[in-house]
């Protein structure tokens, strides 16, 4: 049993009694010990959130809150509207936007909790900012290779996401019982977008009893979802037809499906910040299909997403555009022209075409 006192609340005190821990205890104890010290406290993620890096950092701040720490959540750069209902959004400082005033901020915090990435160069602008500041960082990240950039890490790339490790961490520091609707909610956020509403094969036993618990805490889970993934604008909706339907590729000697798409299309049809996302999910709804590739731009640059089924690796393909990521998904960029990546990325395939064949 662990004795913890979390803030300056004197009625916040609580137990753990768990006889079997997530993380080991040294982690869990230094965690505790900072915890007690005074200061503000910032909480961020990584370039371009999703619903994982948001939901999490959401979940963690909230729950700081309640135990009356002074809390600033911070993104380097915007997250795509359909996350903008979950609780306390509106509160996220965006460092793109406010640079100075996020510098500031991480520069005279306490702690930095550095959520959902394991390099410092995804925090995107903010990335100078946190490796100069001075106050103890914690990494909670579920990615490969972690840097050696802060004082305490709760990493596991087993996990589903970092949405579950922040509430491993709640259930080892005893505070499971301390989780609302509205940290329920965010969890759920970050567990159901990075498995893919619980189809990807990080979903573990273990990942659905999680939400089970967290939908007995009074959360809509179908209203959720729905807000995820069935609230897109019309010009979205039909870009996707026009996207299937014209620019959808597919290579059945090397089992690959992927789609391209220019500034031109984007613009033509009034595509926002976020509308692609879950487009190259499509490649892989194909009999026969284990790989999926969107190649997207945006200005100078080529956004690569990568996705799988089964044992093919987008983590190590991706590393042939710079990038990186989980087995089953992965990103990558290039900053040659549309058809230049094309012709690199068809070039690249018949290197893989064994271990794409299963």
């Amino acid at each position: 049993m662990f004795l913890h006192r979390f803030g300056k609340d004197p009625t916040f005190i609580t137990f753990s009694n768990s006889v079997t821990m997530n993380f080991d205890l040294p982690s869990l104890n230094a965690l505790r010990e900072v915890l007690m010290t005074e200061g503000h406290v910032v909480v961020s993620s990584h370039t371009r959130p999703d619903g994982d890096a948001i939901g999490s950092a959401l979940a963690l701040a909230n729950m700081l809150r309640k135990s009356g720490k002074e809390v600033t959540v911070i993104m380097p750069d915007h997250f795509d509207r359909y996350l903008a209902w979950m609780p306390a959004a509106e509160n996220i400082l965006i460092g793109h936007d406010n640079r100075k005033t996020a510098k500031k901020i991480i520069s005279g915090a306490a702690i930095l909790f550095l959520l959902d990435y394991s390099a410092p160069d995804r925090a995107g602008v903010l990335e100078d900012s946190i490796v100069k500041a001075g106050g103890f960082k914690v990494m909670i990240d579920h990615h490969l290779h972690p840097a050696d950039f802060t004082q305490l890490k709760f990493h596991s790339v087993a996990a589903s996401s970092t949405s579950e490790l922040v509430y491993d961490l709640f259930e080892d520091l005893g505070f499971a019982g301390k989780i609302d609707s509205n940290i329920a909610a965010c969890l759920y956020v970050g567990i159901v977008t990075d498995t893919g509403s619980f189809r990807f094969s990080s979903t573990t036993p273990k990942v659905h009893r999680i939400a089970a618990d967290l939908i007995s805490k009074g959360i809509d889970a179908g209203d959720i979802q729905n807000k995820i993934f069935n609230n897109f604008s019309e010009s979205r909706t039909r870009f996707l037809g026009f996207v299937l339907n014209h620019k959808l590729k597919v290579l059945p000697e090397y089992r690959t499906a992927y789609m391209t798409m220019s500034d031109a299309e984007l613009n033509e049809f009034s595509i926002q910040h976020g509308d692609t996302e879950g487009f190259v999910n499509y490649c892989l709804t194909m009999e026969g299909i284990n790989f999926g590739v969107l190649l997207k731009q945006g200005g100078d640059k080529i956004k690569l997403s990568f996705r799988s089924i089964g044992q093919f690796s987008c983590n190590e393909f991706a590393h042939n555009f710079g990038g990186g990521g989980h087995h089953n998904a992965a990103g990558g960029i290039s900053w040659e022209p549309l058809e230049k990546t094309e012709e690199k990325f068809l070039n690249l395939l018949p290197q893989f075409k064994d271990k794409l064949d299963y």
